[in-house]
């Protein structure tokens, strides 16, 4: 099967967009990932996906802790920048909680302690334990078929 195919296909999928940050040393890290979901209620865990080769993925092991940030639908420079699609820096504002760096004004800040980690193909799966949330009201940022877009809510009779 041909890898662009795949990809197509999996972009399909509608999804929230986040990014993943994570404090190693006094070094801040973020990307942009979709590739993020709830595991257990009891504990409360969650998962993300992170590439074999992506820088973040030893930075998360070194810190053994990281945070999701649900970006809202005014925050796509802020995903732009972390997945490398801006040309110029940008200053991102972060706050410390539990001294994880999260992504201010973020729909919501999940930030967890590293439980575990699965080598899968070409990507590990970190398990987080959620030691904290931060929660803010408005409108997600979407990700589909390559594309940002907004949470339209319609009414169902």
């Amino acid at each position: 099967m041909d890898d662009r195919v795949f990809r197509n296909a999996m972009g399909k999928f509608a999804t929230g967009v986040t990014v993943i940050t994570t404090k190693a040393g006094s070094e801040i890290r973020g990307m942009t990932a979709n590739a993020f979901m709830s595991v257990s209620m009891d504990p409360k865990l969650i998962s993300i996906s992170i590439d074999n080769n992506a820088h973040m993925l030893e930075k998360i092991k070194q810190a053994g802790k990281f945070a999701v940030n649900i970006l809202s639908d005014q925050q796509q420079n802020i995903s732009m920048h972390f997945a490398g699609q801006k040309k110029e820096e940008e200053d991102i504002d972060f706050e410390l909680i539990r001294d994880v760096p999260v992504v201010n004004g973020s729909l919501a800040s999940i930030v967890c302690d590293l439980d575990r980690s699965f080598v899968v193909g070409d990507h590990t799966l970190f398990i987080g334990r959620v030691i904290e949330l931060d929660l803010k009201d408005g409108h997600p940022l979407t990700f589909y078929s390559g594309k940002y877009g907004c949470y339209q809510a319609e009414e169902y009779a």
